[in-house]
Formats: structure tokens, C-alpha cells, sequence
């Protein structure tokens, strides 16, 4: 997703006739909302699901890892493309293209005979998710010149993410006790719909004033290590490690990472611009984004199937006991943001940390028949740790960064948020799916990995907003400047 975001002024597109410019920008704002709000639904709701998902069509548990893990697998993959794609032919057109894909995604995972089908829907289903957020935030900026109105828009927007993601396992439960699993899929249809309808007819159409080049040698090579990653690390235990396919999908992987690093600082416009990972904010900003929606995905995977399987929950009441969650969520991204305006990211990222891992470490000791009151308060822990680290991480990710280039710095973290979730999933669901030793003693494992996720946020929270970390940033942004006003004197205007 390349930065360089033409401003919409009123005129043109903005100045059909409707409402007025002020007005047209906001309900602008209202669209890319709902179109996150579908997205950000769709990552909590499926997981209440699962259960009744096993029981109706007799997927075994790596078929619901990658039923969970494919959507974000799908993400990470070709969120830069379409965020470029954008930039290139028109934000409304791809916007809109989302929308169409995402929700005939959501239709056709209905329909699914099968788990395998399913589990292509999905697939399906984030082709269409992979246009929406990158591209919505692309829309937001060029319709909100102002700053400040642009800080409150994309405030607003980001809220809407916490808000559907919390709203999803209530939702999901009761649409699941109410009628059917399939039932959690329907509600992005008319959301979908209705966002194409209103984008249409009110969505100004702005493409970038020069897009980036399309690089096909990154985007394959993405596309292999990230799914050679996700099948090793959900196939590897069942299969075994010493499985000639295993082996392959090992080699495989170390030979993308290989590419990578050769073929892509050779390219003009690579995919991913490996300079920006000796900036220590942003590599810390990416690992920090892993691991914390690493953790947060297991945390969902494994809950799930707590409450639903061990516990004996209705869909409906595993998705309220999810509450504190969802709550502490909300809590903690409030009172983060205010310490992220008061320049204290490294306080908001330790912090959170902490918590995550303080969460995750109160279930290590899970049992059958835990109290309710001690499930309930690690989740609100966790929640807060979630919250907590959320504004901050965006923020880190392009400190010393040069202004044209925060834009692709935003679309490679949030690559990393999406490939994070689908790791947390698959090593979460390995853990317990291939032990002798029941579900619950096999779970201790993977709530102390859990744990060790938000330990390890909390390390690099500290590492990465130091002033030695502050200091590289700026020399190294101050080369990445240098360098594009190089490469710009032999470029046509």
C-alpha cells in the first residue's frame, strides 16, 4: 500500500450531487466502517462455530486450525498487493471488488458440503477481506485531508475492529444456539452488500499520484514461505517430523526466506523492503504484532474448545463468558491511546505484555472444573493485555520512518497481525491435538507458549522505544529518504 494518498478536495467526485462535502466525508467514514466491521466480526465469530463446525461436517482438529488459520493466512499474503492494486487502478474499484469477494466468500461458506470446501470458502472469503482495511484506510486518508479530522476518522475506524471483534463470540453463540453454525457466515452478506451499494453511490474514486510497481518474485515468494510455515507447523506433529512431506515443506520454506533476502534488495520496488527492518521500532513493532495476535489467536482456538467440548457450554454461553475479554479490550485500548498521545509507548507496550502473559499464566493450571470466577478474571486480564498493546504498535511501527513510506510500513505490520494470528492457531492446536495426555493436560503446554508470547512483548516493548532504538530509527530513515530522492532524478515525473 504505498502512501503517496492523492487528497480528495470538493470537487469532482465529492461534489455530485447529495449531501455536502463535510457530510459525503463522513459518511464516507460510515462505509469503511462497515466494511472493517464485517472483517473484524469475521476473525472472532468462526471460532464459537467450531464445535458445532466438527460435529455437523466430522472435521478432525487440524481441519478446524485451518479452517481459523487460513483466513489470516490469506490476509498476511496479499494485503500489501491489494493496498498496491489500489493504488494503482482506483481505491473504489478494489474497494468495491472486496466487498463483491467477500461477501459471495461468506455466502459460499454457507453452502459448504464439506470441511474441505469450507475451508476454501474461507480462503475465498479473505481474498475479498485482503482489499477491505488496507484499502478503507487508504480511502480514509485521501477524504480527510485535515489532520486532526484525520486522526478522529481513522480513530473511529480503528474502534470499529475492537468493537465487531468483541460483538463476535456473543454473536456468533447465539446464532449458533439459535439456528446453526451456518448462520455465523450469512451476517457479512448484507453488510457486504449494503457497503457496496453505499460505496457506489458515495465513494469518491482517488488512486495514488505514482503506484508502486507490482513485484511478482516478492509476492510468490511470500506466498511460499508463509504457507509452507502455517502447513509445517499444523501437519508436522500429525504427520511427523521425519514425514517426506514435512521435510519438503521445511526445505521449502528456508528456500523462500533464502529468496528473499537475495532477490528483494534487487528489485526497484520490492514487495518488502528489507531496510526498513534495521530500523529496531519497526522490526520490534512487527515481532511485537506477531506474537501478540499469536497468542491472542491460540487464546481464542483453545478457549473455544474449553468451554464448548470440556465444559459442556452452549455456543450462546461460551460466547458471553468471553465478555471480560471483549470488555477489558475496550478498556485498556482507551486508556492506551492516551499513553501512546503522552509519547509513553514503551509503559503501554510493557504493560501489556505483562498482562498478556499474567492471563495466559493463570490457565496453566486449567482444569475440568476450574472456577468460574478464575476463567473470568484471566480473561479480562488477557483482554487488557490485548487492548493495551494494540494503539501503540502502529505508532512504534513507523517512528524515524519517512512520510512516503508509512503506508507500506503499516501494510507489512499489519502482515504481520494476520500471519501472527494464523501461527497462534496452528502451534496452539498442534500442542493439544497431538498428545496422548488428554485435552487438558496437553492445553498446560500451550497456555505457558501463550504466556511466553506476552513475555516476549513485553521484552521487546522495552527493547524497541529505547533511545539507542529511537536514534538508529532516525539515521536509517534519514538514508531511506536519501535513497528514493536518488532513484526519484531518473524517473519520469
Amino acid at each position: 500500500m504505498s502512501a503517496a494518498n492523492t487528497p480528495i478536495a470538493p470537487t469532482g467526485a465529492m461534489a455530485m450531487s447529495g449531501p455536502p462535502y463535510p457530510v459525503r466525508r463522513w459518511l464516507v467514514l460510515v462505509i469503511c466502517c462497515l466494511s472493517v466491521g464485517a472483517t473484524g466480526i469475521n476473525l472472532t465469530i468462526v471460532n464459537v462455530a467450531l464445535p458445532s463446525i466438527s460435529a455437523d461436517l466430522h472435521a478432525s482438529l487440524s481441519s478446524l486450525q485451518w479452517t481459523v488459520s487460513v483466513y489470516s493466512l490469506v490476509m498476511a499474503c496479499l494485503l500489501i498487493l491489494s493496498g498496491s492494486m489500489a493504488d494503482r487502478f482506483g481505491r473504489k474499484r478494489i474497494f468495491q471488488l472486496g466487498l463483491t469477494i467477500f461477501a459471495l466468500g461468506s455466502l459460499l461458506c454457507s453452502l459448504a458440503p464439506g470441511v474441505g470446501w469450507l475451508i476454501t470458502f474461507v480462503g475465498v472469503q479473505a481474498v475479498g477481506g485482503s482489499m477491505l482495511n488496507p484499502v478503507a484506510m487508504s480511502i480514509i486518508v485521501s477524504v480527510f485531508p485535515d489532520r486532526g479530522e484525520r486522526a478522529r476518522a481513522i480513530g473511529v475506524w480503528g474502534s470499529v475492529i475492537g468493537v465487531t471483534m468483541a460483538a463476535g463470540p456473543v454473536l456468533g453463540g447465539l446464532l449458533v444456539s439459535d439456528i446453526n453454525w451456518r448462520s455465523v457466515f450469512w451476517i457479512s452478506v448484507p453488510i457486504g452488500v449494503a457497503a457496496f451499494v453505499l460505496a457506489r453511490r458515495f465513494v469518491p474514486e482517488s488512486k495514488s499520484a505514482r503506484a508502486r510497481t507490482f513485484d511478482p518474485y516478492g509476492q510468490a515468494l511470500i506466498i511460499v514461505l508463509f504457507v509452507s510455515v502455517i502447513a509445517t507447523t499444523i501437519e508436522g506433529p500429525r504427520r511427523g517430523w521425519t514425514d517426506p512431506w514435512i521435510i519438503a515443506l521445511i526445505v521449502l520454506a528456508g528456500a523462500a526466506l533464502i529468496g528473499i533476502l537475495l532477490v528483494e534488495p534487487r528489485r526497484p520496488e520490492p514487495l518488502i523492503d528489507l531496510r526498513f527492518f534495521r530500523s529496531p521500532p519497526f522490526s520490534g513493532a512487527n515481532l511485537i504484532s506477531l506474537m501478540m495476535t499469536a497468542g491472542l489467536g491460540g487464546f481464542l482456538f483453545l478457549n473455544t474448545l474449553y468451554l464448548q467440548d470440556i465444559r459442556g457450554c452452549s455456543p450462546l454461553r461460551a460466547g458471553v463468558m468471553v465478555i471480560p475479554m471483549a470488555a477489558g479490550q475496550a478498556v485498556a485500548a482507551t486508556a492506551s491511546g492516551r499513553l501512546v498521545a503522552a509519547r509513553r509507548n514503551r509503559l503501554a507496550l510493557a504493560l501489556g505484555g505483562a498482562l498478556l502473559a499474567a492471563g495466559a499464566f493463570l490457565l496453566v493450571a486449567l482444569t475440568a472444573h476450574t472456577a468460574i470466577a478464575c476463567l473470568l478474571v484471566a480473561y479480562a486480564v488477557f483482554g487488557l493485555g490485548a487492548g493495551m498493546v494494540s494503539p501503540p504498535v502502529s505508532h512504534t511501527a513507523v517512528a524515524g520512518l519517512p512520510l512516503d513510506q508509512v503506508g507500506v510500513a503499516g501494510a507489512l505490520a499489519a502482515s504481520a497481525r494476520q500471519f501472527g494470528s494464523a501461527i497462534g492457531v496452528a502451534v496452539a492446536g498442534s500442542i493439544v491435538a497431538n498428545s496422548h495426555s488428554g485435552f487438558i493436560q496437553s492445553s498446560h503446554a500451550a497456555w505457558v507458549v501463550i504466556g511466553g508470547c506476552g513475555l516476549a512483548v513485553l521484552a521487546l516493548g522495552i527493547i524497541s522505544t529505547g533511545s539507542w532504538a529511537r536514534d538508529v530509527a532516525a539515521r536509517n530513515g534519514r538514508r531511506l529518504t536519501d535513497r528514493a530522492d536518488d532513484r526519484s532524478e531518473y524517473r519520469p515525473a
